[in-house]
C-alpha cells in the first residue's frame, strides 16, 4: 500500500530531528574503569575523540602516561584514580571523586575485570571469589552508586562489559562464564529501573578480540582454528572495531536503547 502524503510529512518529520550531533559526547564526563591498558584504553580514547572528558579508575598505574596522552591530544581532560575497586566503599570513592575533579559524571563503563583459566575440575575457590568480586560485585556497586547520581539529574549511561560468555558456557573459565552472565542479568535488572529516570543500562558482549587475555587461546592451534571456525567474519576483531558500539551507547543517538546486550562478535553467536 502506497504511503500517504500525511504518513510523507510525518516521517520527513521524524527524520529531521536526527541529527549526527547525537554521537557528540562534548560536555559529557565519562568515568571508566580499567581504563588504562587493553579495550579500557580503547574505550577510554573513542569517548575522548567523541568529546568527552575521562575519570579512569585502575588498580595499579601502568598505562596512565600513554592513555594521558592519547586523550590530552585530543583536547580532553583526563584524571586518574588508583583504588581496588572491590574494597568496602570502593564504588562511592571512585563516584565521589570524579565528582569531585569534573563537577557531573553523565556516562559509567564498567569495563575491569578478570579471568581466571582452569578445567572445571581443577578450579580454586580463591579463583571464583576472586573473579566474582571485580567482574560482578564490583559492577553491581559502581552502578548503584552511579545510578543514584543519574536518577537525581534525571539522565546517565551506564555500560557495562559482558561477553559471548554472558551467552554460552565455555571452556575451563566457570568462574568467568558466570560473572558475564550475571552482567547480563544486572544490566537487565537495572535498566529495568532506570528507564523511569531517563537512564539508559547496556552491554557490550565483546566476540573474540585480540588482546593480552586472548593471547593464549590464539597461541592455541587447535582452539584457534575451532573459534575461527565459527565467526563468519574469518578474523579475531582489532580492538579498534569494538569503539564505534561503545560511543554509540554513551551518546544521545541510543536514548531510546535499553536492558540490550549487544554482541560485536563478527557475527559468533549465528553459528
Amino acid at each position: 500500500m502506497a504511503q500517504s502524503q500525511e504518513e510523507i510529512k510525518q516521517n520527513e518529520a521524524a527524520l529531521d530531528k536526527f541529527k549526527m550531533s547525537f554521537f557528540d559526547l562534548s560536555g559529557k564526563v565519562a568515568i571508566i574503569t580499567g581504563g588504562n591498558t587493553g579495550l579500557g584504553q580503547g574505550y577510554a580514547v573513542a569517548l575522548a575523540e567523541a568529546g568527552a572528558d575521562i575519570f579512569i579508575a585502575t588498580h595499579g598505574t601502568q598505562g596512565w602516561d600513554a592513555t594521558r596522552e592519547m586523550i590530552e591530544k585530543r583536547g580532553r581532560k583526563v584524571e586518574f584514580m588508583e583504588i581496588d575497586l572491590t574494597e568496602d566503599g570502593a564504588a562511592d570513592k571512585v563516584i565521589n571523586e570524579a565528582l569531585a575533579k569534573f563537577g557531573h559524571i553523565d556516562i559509567l563503563i564498567n569495563n575491569a575485570g578478570m579471568i581466571k583459566r582452569n578445567p572445571i575440575l581443577e578450579s580454586k575457590d580463591e579463583d571464583w571469589k576472586n573473579v566474582i568480586n571485580i567482574n560482578l560485585n564490583a559492577v553491581y556497586h559502581l552502578s548503584m552508586a552511579a545510578a543514584k547520581v543519574f536518577a537525581e539529574q534525571k539522565h546517565g549511561k551506564i555500560i557495562n562489559i559482558g561477553s559471548m560468555l554472558s551467552f554460552q558456557g565455555g571452556k575451563f573459565i566457570p568462574s568467568y562464564t558466570a560473572s558475564k552472565h550475571g552482567v547480563a542479568g544486572l544490566t537487565k535488572a537495572f535498566a529495568s529501573e532506570m528507564g523511569a529516570y531517563n537512564v539508559q543500562v547496556n552491554a557490550i558482549a565483546p566476540g573474540y578480540i585480540k588482546t593480552a587475555n586472548t593471547a593464549p587461546i590464539r597461541a592455541d592451534k587447535a582452539r584457534n582454528q575451532e573459534i575461527l571456525s565459527r565467526i563468519p567474519a574469518g578474523h579475531w576483531a582489532e580492538p579498534h572495531e569494538l569503539m564505534g558500539a561503545a560511543v554509540f551507547l554513551a551518546s544521545d543517538a541510543a536514548n531510546y536503547v535499553n536492558g540490550t546486550i549487544m554482541p560485536v562478535d563478527g557475527g559468533y553467536l549465528v553459528r
